[in-house]
């Protein structure tokens, strides 16, 4: 009897439980990433984002003021600083000159510099170098602490990745080349698959349901099969190595969801509607534009979203239909993966791309989400 309508099946505390599973299954990492992409690299090696808002234990590899800097105490010349730079701060438990010996001193004791003198480090931070000889070198010495330093949160990531002049740090160009890339590869296809879902959907011609078996055919076939031979047929007609090639092919590998979907809704709608214009004289195209469009609103905004997500966050086609050896048209999915060739140690930066990257693809689901499930759910039951 737990069928019977108004009631509540047994089973809705496992769909909950399920649900919220997935949400957490996806919003963890997204807020990990938001998270590190504020902090600095020495607190991203040592520490997990969730231990971002309390102290921890890092191992800082800090350098002492340079020769230049020393200064005549009577017989001695010195050299007196802060290891911490400003705004930064820590209790020091350990320290060593030596990288295979960071923690062979304790705040307080002196150590023997390998070119004379000696330095001795306090917990927080403040050094004294001392020797009888001036200091050479245009470099200064080097000091391994281990520290508890307090949560640190920067903006410098951002700035180094928006704003750095470097092309491999720079991802404000590849911004706008993915903008320029996701913007018209989602318009376009919306626009002509509006039209032949109504087609599909209203009119009555020859061939129809043959058509339509196609485009429900086309649905399961991967789009790497059609990679090569449709990059031949761009490079022959002189399209193969810019935006318009790439257009074409996120046009044509969206369109079969595109028909399909929009189809289904469009067919849903009140046949009476369609009958009457027709009898007040409208002609298909003002029955298209006028009526039909806007009650498709929800179908519309749902492939929006699903063609948006899709070629923001395409790779494979724009490695293929984007060959630019200048990185003129490099969009932010190859510039992360520039950056992780590059930079692979430098979480910081790539956590702070990886997050730009998906801050607008999530803005974009957010603001249309409410129409994702009325447009999917279109004609699936009458």
């Amino acid at each position: 009897m737990d069928n019977i309508a108004g009631r509540k099946s047994a089973l809705t505390w496992a769909v909950n439980i399920s649900v919220a599973v997935l949400v957490l299954a996806w919003l963890f990492p997204t807020l990990g990433l938001f998270v590190s992409s504020f902090r600095t690299a020495d607190q991203i090696s040592t520490s997990g984002w969730w231990k971002a808002m309390f102290p921890s234990e890092q191992s800082l590899t800090l350098r002492a003021a340079r020769p230049d800097t020393q200064v005549r105490d009577g017989d001695l010349y010195v050299i007196e600083g802060t290891l911490f730079t400003e705004g930064r701060g820590g209790e020091i438990s350990a320290w060593g000159i030596s990288s295979r010996e960071v923690d062979a001193y304790v705040p307080g004791e002196v150590a023997d510099l390998r070119k004379g003198g000696t330095v001795t480090v306090d917990a927080a931070g403040r050094y004294r170098m001392e020797n009888t000889e001036p200091f050479e070198g245009s470099r200064g010495q080097r000091i391994f602490v281990t520290a508890t330093t307090a949560p640190e949160f920067t903006f410098d990531n951002y700035r180094t990745v928006l704003f750095s002049g470097s092309t491999t740090d720079s991802m404000a160009k590849a911004f706008f080349n993915t903008l320029t890339v996701t913007i018209p590869a989602t318009v376009i296809p919306i626009v002509i698959a509006a039209f032949a879902a109504y087609a599909l959907a209203w009119m009555d011609f020859k061939g129809r349901a043959l058509l339509i078996a196609v485009i429900v055919g086309l649905l399961v076939v991967p789009l790497q099969l059609a990679l090569i031979p449709l990059l031949k047929f761009h490079n022959g007609i002189g399209i193969g190595k810019g935006y318009l090639g790439v257009w074409m092919a996120h046009t044509g590998f969206g369109l079969p969801l595109a028909i399909y979907l929009l189809r289904n809704y469009m067919v849903g709608l009140p046949r009476d509607i369609i009958e009457n214009a027709k009898v007040d004289g409208a002609t298909d195209f003002q029955i298209f534009t006028r009526i039909i469009l806007p009650l498709s609103f929800p179908a519309l905004a749902s492939f929006a979203i699903f063609q948006f997500l899709w070629t923001w966050n395409d790779l494979l086609v724009a490695k293929v239909f984007l060959i630019d050896a200048t990185g003129e048209t490099t969009v932010m999915t190859n510039q992360i993966v520039e950056l992780l060739g590059t930079r692979g140690g430098n979480w910081e930066i790539l956590a702070t791309a990886a997050f730009v990257s998906i801050a607008v693809p999530l803005a974009v689901f957010f603001s249309m989400q409410r129409y994702l499930v009325r447009g999917l759910l279109a004609g699936s039951v009458k």
